[in-house]
């Protein structure tokens, strides 16, 4: 068997240096392993958590007399030290309990009353075999009992045989030491392990009675079978007493027999009395229950007759139909005189409508409810259909006097803003009626608007019609201008267009509002809410005020019917796209350029618009916008094809004139866009610039012998008639960068050219020299073929002599070239400045491959350059 740890001096003294207080002595160290257990007495599972391993020691110290036993636990740290984890004292031991479930028995649980109550799951303790176990345990009760005066409750172990593994085990535990006596003491000896055992099976005062209960017994015995014997003979003689006691009494138990059959007679006697009783008594019931019963349904008949007469006649008031009712909206035709008797019938009939639909269904089959609903919906839809047929001459009758009416309409010499106040008014006064028909019969509706729209329509087309007529008659227009890029000269800037241009803004100035209320009325008049709320009482408004609301934009406050109102606002509104088409024609005839302005202008309306009911209107501008858009589209293509007419392989010299004219052309554009939307002019600007700057180029190419002269005079044309308009206007700064890059490289091919035509050997000897220098050293290089210093002295000799004479001849030539004198300086000064920079590029490479010879300075050109 493995040595136990309880043995284990090492560990003792390792447990003694690990614990803080000198004056405390280890009794005992043992090692054990630690884990938590689950909650609840005897819940033991295996594997709950990782089991850890610890060591327990119990120490005793001595403090005035008394002895404090504790408990310590202490855990390994940095491998093989022990280090000081818990401390508990063992007076606060209050059981010990080994668990049952861990069948090896090497588990128990120490439960110390000063953490009892905390939250925390108990501690297990598990050793390596029972002699381990039974070691600590033993010491642990004895330093209970004898240094603190009391045992804790053990649970899962039989402290006889605790005590009796104690006693086999004496030699081997009485070599631990005594916390009393010191080394030399021993802590279980013969008699201890006896009285601890029998202290904790019996009592002192126990075991005495006993000895005394037994010394009456056993007085004269000499030993337990005769003993055994005596007990036997006195329990014979017991129950033979008892048997006679028996006998004795029998005549008792035949008196008590008797009276038990009397009293069973008596009872059975009484069951049969109360048996007749209780079917007399449930008869009697059932005939109160019977009584009761037909007495509450007579009272419940007599209840409901009285309720259903009430009924009655509160139904009976309901169908009853008034004959002033029937006559006045079932008559033969519709008097407007009567206007006020039909509403009132009509809020009649509407209160009759809903006392049918409150009333329960079950009356909607009874025979009288059935006749008077239908004889309602008789009156009603015969009253729909005269007031319908009324309204609709009504209408017809009123569109025709105000078309026979010349003075409603603009005339010769004369316009006339449209006005239908007076047209509203009378409508209105039906407002109220229309409202009623409409929740009287939907479907009454749809013809009635229908004949208003169509009707309404033939004067708002003949009011723009003569409006627009006498508007275009009555501006004075300049002659109609020829093609911005074609002829001689362009269109004069100065011709005044404004008075076109306001013609249109009047023009939409006039209709616009008109058609906005005119849509806004019809939504109201003709009841396009998609719900009907009831109208007001007759005599709660005049008949020619609204039941319905408007707010601030002319829309009922009320959900709209919007696919039905489209509908009518088309039949209201069709056709008169295209007086104001005639006026746009008619305008971008005169000056194409008016299409910027007049597309601000209806930009600005359609903003304006934000109404449901002006979705129409709407879409009548957005046509609009669309025909200035696509006219306006058909001029600046005009004008690609102008331009591009230029490129008609015919040599071109000096500056184009669309080029100019093209400057004369925004600055007219940007005077009409007035700060509105730049799409269209950008993209203009985009589609003529882009056709320009094509055309330059195959224009150019026709001719190569002067294509960069060309370029760059048309190129300079465009940024000097741009300059102002390209610092404001983001599109055309653009283009006018993309114009400059351009002129810059054709001034350098061009001056490339004039240098070369005079030094063209120097500067191709300074290459040669460049080409050799990527494969050879620069001392190498004069040795080379064509590359000698004699070489370089004829290119020096034939290039530099008369120096002065080469670049007065360039002078001449660049002066020759150009047609523009403008830009003669700007481009002599980058002649001189390119052949600087190259003469100076041949200076440095002669003076690294030839540096003893001879050639003229920078500076010395330079002066020459100067003087000239």
């Amino acid at each position: 068997m493995a040595k136990s740890s309880a043995d284990d001096k090492e560990l003792r003294r390792a447990c003694e240096a690990a614990i803080d207080d000198t004056k405390q002595k280890v009794v005992m160290s043992i090692r054990v392993m630690k884990s938590k257990g689950a909650w609840g007495k005897g819940k033991f599972r295996k594997g709950a958590q990782m089991a850890k391993p610890r060591v327990l020691a119990v120490s005793t110290k001595d403090k005035g007399g008394k002895t404090k036993a504790f408990l310590r636990v202490l855990k390994y740290t940095n491998g093989s030290a022990l280090e000081q984890a818990k401390v508990y004292k063992l007076k606060r031991l209050g059981k010990v309990e080994v668990l049952t479930n861990d069948l090896s028995g090497c588990t128990f649980m120490l439960g110390f009353d000063n953490i009892r109550n905390q939250r925390v799951a108990p501690v297990h303790w598990t050793m390596r075999n029972l002699d381990d176990r039974n070691h600590l345990l033993v010491c642990i009760l004895h330093i209970c009992k004898d240094a603190l005066g009391h045992l804790p409750k053990v649970v899962g172990i039989d402290i006889v045989e605790l005590a009796l593994w104690a006693k086999e085990h004496e030699s081997k535990v009485s070599k631990q030491q005594n916390f009393v006596d010191g080394p030399s003491g021993d802590v279980f000896s013969e008699d201890d392990s006896t009285v601890t055992v029998e202290n904790e099976l019996v009592s002192q005062a126990e075991k005495e009675d006993m000895e005394a209960l037994l010394g009456t017994y056993v007085t004269g015995i000499g030993a337990a079978e005769a003993f055994s014997e005596r007990l036997k003979r006195e329990l014979a003689a017991l129950e033979a007493a008892n048997v006679h006691a028996i006998l004795e009494s029998e005549h008792l138990v035949h008196e008590v027999l008797q009276g038990l059959e009397l009293a069973t007679v008596c009872v059975e006697d009484m069951d049969e009395w109360l048996a007749l009783f209780n079917v007399k008594l449930r008869h009697m019931r059932e005939d109160i229950q019977a009584i009761e019963i037909r007495n509450n349904k007579l009272e419940l008949q007599s209840f409901n007759y009285k309720a259903l007469v009430v009924e009655l006649n509160r139904l009976l008031e309901k169908l009853h139909i008034p004959s002033e009712v029937s006559d006045c909206l079932a008559g033969g035709s519709f008097n407007e005189s009567s206007l006020r008797q039909y509403i009132e019938a009509c809020e009649w009939i509407r209160s009759a409508m809903r006392g049918f639909e409150a009333l329960d269904p079950s009356y909607a089959k009874v025979r009288a409810v059935r006749e008077k609903r239908a004889e309602l919906d008789i009156i009603k839809l015969t009253f729909v259909r005269i007031a319908c047929e009324f309204l609709r001459d009504y209408f017809v009758n009123m569109v025709d006097s105000m078309m026979s009416d010349k003075r409603n309409f603009s005339q010769r010499g004369q316009l006339k803003t449209p006005n239908h106040v007076d047209l509203h008014n009378k409508c209105k006064i039906y407002a109220r009626l229309m409202h009623h028909l409409k929740i009287l019969d939907k479907s009454s509706l749809p013809p009635l608007r229908k004949t208003y729209c169509s009707s309404l329509n033939q004067i708002l087309r003949r009011e723009a019609h003569e409006f627009a007529n006498e508007l275009r008659a009555g501006t004075k227009t300049p002659k109609t201008q020829s093609g911005w890029f074609e002829g001689s000269t362009a269109p004069n800037q100065n011709v005044n267009s404004s008075v076109v241009s306001a013609a249109y803004t009047t023009m939409l100035a006039v209709f616009i509002p008109l058609l906005v209320d005119e849509s806004s009325f019809l939504s109201y008049f003709m009841r396009f809410e998609a719900s009907s709320p009831d109208p007001p009482s007759i005599h709660d408004a005049d008949d020619d005020l609204s039941m319905m609301e408007v707010d601030e934009n002319g829309t009922n406050k009320g959900a709209l019917d919007l696919g039905a109102l489209n509908e009518s606002l088309c039949d209201l509104l069709d056709g008169i796209q295209e007086e104001f088409f005639a006026v746009v024609d008619w305008a971008h005839k005169i000056d194409p350029l008016l299409c910027v302005s007049m597309h601000a202008v209806t930009e600005r309306h359609i903003s304006d618009l934000k109404a449901e009911t002006d979705g129409y209107v709407r879409l009548l501008l957005d046509a609009m916008e669309d025909r200035i858009r696509a006219l306006f589209t058909r001029f600046v293509d005009e004008a690609r094809h102008q331009i591009e007419k230029f490129d008609k392989n015919v040599k071109q010299t000096g500056i184009m004139s669309f080029v100019p004219r093209f400057a004369l052309l925004a600055s007219r554009m940007e005077q009409y866009i007035q700060g509105q939307s730049r799409d269209l002019v950008d993209q203009a600007y985009i589609k003529i610039i882009g056709i320009m700057f094509v055309t330059l180029d195959n224009i150019a190419q026709a001719n190569p012998k002067h294509s960069d002269i060309f370029l760059l005079e048309n190129y300079a044309a465009f940024q000097n008639s741009l300059y102002d308009l390209a610092s404001g206007v983001p599109t055309l700064a653009k283009f006018y960068h993309q114009a400059s890059e351009s002129y810059e490289q054709a001034c350098m091919r061009h001056m490339s050219v004039i240098i070369y035509y005079q030094f063209e050997r120097l500067f191709q000897f300074a290459r040669k020299i460049e080409d050799a220098m990527l494969t050879s050293s620069p001392e190498e290089i004069q040795f080379q073929v064509g590359m000698s210093k004699s070489d370089l002295r004829k290119v020096v000799k034939s290039s530099l002599t008369g120096v002065d004479k080469h670049i007065t001849a360039m002078h001449k030539k660049l002066m020759k070239s150009l047609n523009s004198e403008e830009l003669f300086p700007v481009l002599w000064d980058k002649c001189k400045t390119e052949f600087l920079d190259k003469y100076d590029t041949f200076a440095q490479l002669a003076a690294k491959v030839y540096p003893n010879e001879n050639i003229p300075s920078v500076t010395e050109i330079q002066d020459i350059l100067a003087s000239i």
